[in-house]
Parts: C-alpha cells; sequence; structure tokens
C-alpha cells in the first residue's frame, strides 16, 4: 500500500514537473492574461486634457512671455509640446484623424517659432508666435468640428497666485 502510494504521488509530480515546464516554454506562458478593460476607471478624454493640461499651459505661457520671464516662458513652451506628445501616445486617433497629424499641422511650427522668440527674448516675436499658436489651437477645433471652443490671447491672469515676472537677478 505504501508504495503504491508514493508511485502515485511520484508520477503526479512528473505529471505537475512536466505541465510546468511545458507552460514555461510555451510562447503565452509569460504574457499575462488580457484583462477586461473596467468601465469603472476614469479614462481621460481630448478634452479633458485640454482643459486639465495643455489650456493652463497656453494661458502661463502668454503670462510669462508678457512678463519678460523668458526662461518661465520656455518651461511652459516645452510643457506644452510634451503634453501634447503624451496625448497623442495615450490617444492616437480623434474622429478617425491622427492626433500626430493633428499636433504636427497645428501646434509643431508654432511651438519652433515660440522657442525661436524665447531664445532671442523678442516680445514682438513672441506675440506673432503665440498669436499663430492661439490660432493653431482654433484651426484644430475647426478641423475636429469644435468651432465652437474658441481660444483667445489671455486679458486676465486665471492664476493669481502665480509671480509671473523673472526673479530677482
Amino acid at each position: 500500500m505504501r508504495s503504491l502510494f508514493w508511485g502515485t504521488a511520484a508520477g503526479l509530480a512528473g505529471l505537475m514537473a512536466t505541465t510546468i515546464g511545458m507552460a514555461a516554454t510555451s510562447p503565452n506562458a509569460s504574457a499575462p492574461a488580457p484583462q477586461p478593460i473596467d468601465p469603472g476607471i476614469y479614462r481621460p478624454v481630448t478634452s479633458d486634457l485640454m482643459n486639465a493640461v495643455i489650456q493652463p499651459r497656453h494661458i502661463k505661457l502668454w503670462l510669462a512671455g508678457k512678463a519678460g520671464n523668458w526662461v518661465f516662458a520656455d518651461y511652459e513652451r516645452h510643457n506644452i509640446g510634451g503634453a501634447l506628445a503624451r496625448m497623442a501616445k495615450a490617444i492616437p486617433m480623434y474622429k478617425d484623424t491622427s492626433n500626430t497629424d493633428l499636433i504636427a499641422a497645428f501646434a509643431t511650427p508654432q511651438l519652433a517659432a515660440l522657442d525661436t522668440a524665447i531664445k532671442h527674448k523678442d516680445e514682438a516675436a513672441f506675440q506673432r508666435a503665440y498669436g499663430d499658436l492661439t490660432a493653431g489651437c482654433n484651426g484644430c477645433h475647426q478641423t475636429t468640428g469644435h468651432e465652437m471652443v474658441a481660444i483667445k490671447v489671455p486679458d486676465g491672469n486665471a492664476f493669481p497666485d502665480q509671480d509671473f515676472q523673472p526673479p530677482a537677478q
């Protein structure tokens, strides 16, 4: 009886080892099983990101440039470009159009012009480039059917708790 038990146990152990070994060498063994999308998880959409991330940076960029705080203006210009690039990865398509293509058409050249104006500390060039970026935003909104979202050059400070003046040297 004892040998039957040990024989059965050894056979089961061998079968388990073989099964585990086969699973470990199986091409899909290390890949986690796909998980269903949880509808309860908040997944931002394009308008959420525009309102929460892009628009405040657009405003801060203007306020920094108007104050001659070129370091901060460059920081915000850089952050807008980075945020748009991350958005294009997170949401590759918008209404059958590539977000990368929309950004390339309506923001990339404008951000490059802002980069040049900021590096030269040229307020007139900054104002033109900022106006072009703002027009680019509106062009994108029109292209995607959201012409009711009209962006403009800020006429006030939406961030009264932030000092936009350059730091004292």
